[in-house]
């Protein structure tokens, strides 16, 4: 069994949410996707509900990139990214999957061909409804950027940072997600989204992260994940919004705040909720 390429994409944070706000725009995090293309079948075949993995291949040959010379290909993937929670799991194995493409093939791509074919290949099989151009992007490169998601990648990006200094991210995952996110409802957000646009702008990423959690619970009728945001950010912890569409919640705690972060995790613990501690994705050491 020989292993053709490697890759790897990493899950992000929602700073804005495509969907309400027009623009999209992510963080990523410390948590990925890796990935393995091979030329014989593997022990467990990767979990694809939506045949994304197809997807990527059939958006690599549109791009008019040629493909292993081999018979077959096959897939191997471990993730430490729980699926369907809004963490981007779906953009970190789709670029996971083009860079291994990449080097079974010599191709060299730009961080922004790999976007655009992620971003087309997540449409085509239905688990975006925007392409998901921004965490494309921060699953391929660290840092965040806003992003309009109607142009070429190597076009759309507006505005670009990062998150400085030490900074730990709490994933509360509180279980599958149980209803999808419906676009009209988030569009009738817009003017909440607005707030979060105008937070971006002034570059103040977590009060946009806030305001962002804000307008997509009111867009999913998600009662109880804005009322723990607030209850977070009254414990002192700072950009507590919802991860993606939901259902998971996300909060940052500055390294320096341990007393924040075990108060955070004692109130949380009654809720029997999987805590996942992380934290902000810098680059290659």
């Amino acid at each position: 069994m020989a292993v053709l390429g490697r890759g790897d994409g990493h899950g992000s944070l929602t700073i804005l949410h495509a969907l309400g706000a027009g623009y999209g725009a992510a963080v990523g995090i410390d948590l990925s996707t890796r990935v393995q293309l091979r030329d014989t079948p593997v022990k467990k075949e990767p979990e694809d509900d939506h045949g994304l993995l197809p997807a990527v291949v059939e958006s690599w040959v549109a791009a008019g990139l040629n493909l292993p010379d081999v018979e077959e290909l096959h897939w191997a993937v471990r993730s430490d990214l729980p699926k369907g929670r809004g963490l981007k799991s779906s953009a970190a194995l789709a670029v996971a999957a083009i860079k291994a493409l990449s080097e079974a093939t010599e191709i060299k791509l730009e961080n922004h061909q790999i976007v655009d074919i992620a971003a087309s290949a997540q449409l085509a099989c239905g688990c975006s409804f925007t392409g998901s151009v921004d965490d494309a992007w921060a699953a391929v490169e660290p840092g965040w950027k806003v992003i309009d998601p109607t142009v070429p990648a190597a076009e759309g990006v507006l505005m670009e940072g990062t998150i400085e200094g030490d900074w730990n991210v709490l994933v509360i995952d509180r279980g599958p997600r149980e209803n999808i996110p419906d676009p009209e409802r988030f569009q009738m957000m817009s003017n909440q989204f607005q707030t979060a646009i105008s937070a971006v702008e002034q570059g103040h990423i977590f009060n946009a992260m806030l305001h962002n959690g804000r307008a997509v619970a009111s867009a999913l009728g998600d009662q109880l994940g804005r009322k723990m945001c607030n209850d977070l950010s009254v414990l002192g912890c700072r950009g507590s919004s919802i991860g993606g569409s939901g259902p998971s919640l996300v909060t940052l705690i500055h390294g320096e705040q341990s007393a924040t972060l075990n108060r955070t995790k004692s109130m949380l613990a009654p809720r029997e909720w999987n805590v996942i501690e992380t934290g902000i994705w810098k680059g290659e050491a």
